[in-house]
């Protein structure tokens, strides 16, 4: 057997287990469930052994996901989708063993949710022009500044935090980053309400905000290297939206044309159309999990461009994707039942109405880095053409 054969086994072997022993109480316990997930090793299978995963490939983690997508129970990505997605590969590739110790569990049971302060008003694309300035003050550093579009901030313990800590130095070299717990005091959260009504993104300011030199993640003055490790995973996992065939989505179009009293020709050939992107994308975002290096590896090997592939394609087809949807409902997909600012402690499109979704969709090219940003990415860094 070799080792690549005895490692899915291992992880179908813990997939096994894991379903039999909680799989009935997980509806009940949610919790408790995800907690049993990171102490059998597949919360991230590339994490190492104790701190939830089994020191494999990351491309394994599909095995985990469609056993468990398939099998109907609870996922933590909507509830604490930072810290499970981004957060959590953050601290595991730059963080120090007491980070990993004190966060990873926590996280990814949902029992502290994260939230991520890079972007700012004049530094969303371009990350490094970030102006939130963190000073030295003996074992602490004191923030202040002011962060935008921060997903569940209202909702979170702990932000992953951008600062520049040395204005002297060039701009991608003066950054650094750090763990934020968003109950000290100076921490302001403002809604920002967008178009479904819903406030699930932020302002934060921060105003003399004290954080223990001990919450830094990575060297002072690394923080673009950091950053990119989190951008890059990020992108990965906004694009690995779907683990089984036909779910997600499209499996949201197709309900919607079952339901049809009609079947238009011309609307079932735009459904397979999309059906087939939908697969496509897919198996892509398995491909680009395959290259991303395990944990373990970093950082060593930083992360690569693939993950803007798969974030891409995977934003742009969903919103064409809900676009249909509103088509197969006919003059009713004109109807909103409110715009009542609400704010939500998750986030996802599936289970919120295709109405919701299709507004929430727009947010998609966006969120992550746009998709411009994304496609200058593959075309420097993939492509080879020259830097804009």
């Amino acid at each position: 057997m070799t080792g690549a054969s005895a490692d899915e086994t291992l992880v179908r072997e813990k997939l096994g287990a894991l379903v039999r022993e909680h799989g009935t109480r997980a509806q009940r316990d949610p919790a408790a469930f995800w907690g049993a997930q990171f102490d059998a090793g597949l919360a991230w299978v590339d994490f190492p052994m104790g701190l939830g995963g089994l020191a494999v490939r990351p491309a394994l983690q599909f095995l985990v996901e469609e056993r468990l997508e398939t099998e109907g129970l609870p996922t933590n990505k909507t509830r604490n989708p930072i810290g499970v997605g981004v957060a959590a590969s953050t601290i595991g590739v730059h963080g120090t063993d007491e980070q990993k110790q004190r966060h990873l569990r926590t996280l990814f049971i949902c029992d502290e949710v994260w939230c991520q302060l890079y972007s700012e008003e004049s530094a969303g694309s371009d990350l490094a022009s970030v102006e939130t300035l963190g000073q030295r003050r003996a074992d602490d550093w004191e923030i202040n500044g002011t962060k935008l579009w921060v997903t569940l901030a209202h909702a979170a313990k702990w932000g992953l935090l951008l600062a520049r800590t040395d204005r002297d130095a060039p701009r991608h070299a003066g950054l650094t980053c750090f763990i934020v717990d968003m109950e000290t005091d100076g921490v302001a959260i403002t809604p920002v309400r967008q178009m479904t009504g819903q406030a699930e993104l932020n302002q934060v300011t921060l105003t003399d905000v004290r954080v223990p030199d001990a919450q830094r993640v990575g060297e002072a003055g690394r923080g673009w290297h950091v950053a990119m490790t989190t951008l890059a995973r990020e992108r990965a996992w906004l694009g690995n939206r779907t683990a089984v065939r036909g779910s997600g989505p499209i499996g949201e179009a197709v309900r919607l044309w079952q339901d049809r009293p009609d079947k238009d020709p011309v609307l079932r050939d735009r459904l397979m159309q999309l059906w087939v992107e939908a697969e496509v994308v897919r198996l892509l975002s398995r491909r680009v999990a395959g290259l991303v290096p395990p944990v373990a590896a970093e950082p060593a090997r930083p992360p690569g461009p693939a993950g803007a592939a798969a974030k891409l394609a995977s934003a742009e087809l969903n919103q064409r994707i809900y676009d249909f949807c509103l088509t197969l409902l006919g003059p009713s997909g004109m109807l909103y039942g409110s715009y009542e600012m609400d704010r939500p402690t998750e986030v996802g499109l599936e289970g919120t109405g295709v109405h919701r979704a299709f507004l929430r969709s727009r947010g998609a090219t966006l969120e992550g880095g746009s998709s411009e940003i994304m496609r200058t990415i593959l075309g420097e860094r993939v492509l080879g053409f020259p830097r804009s």
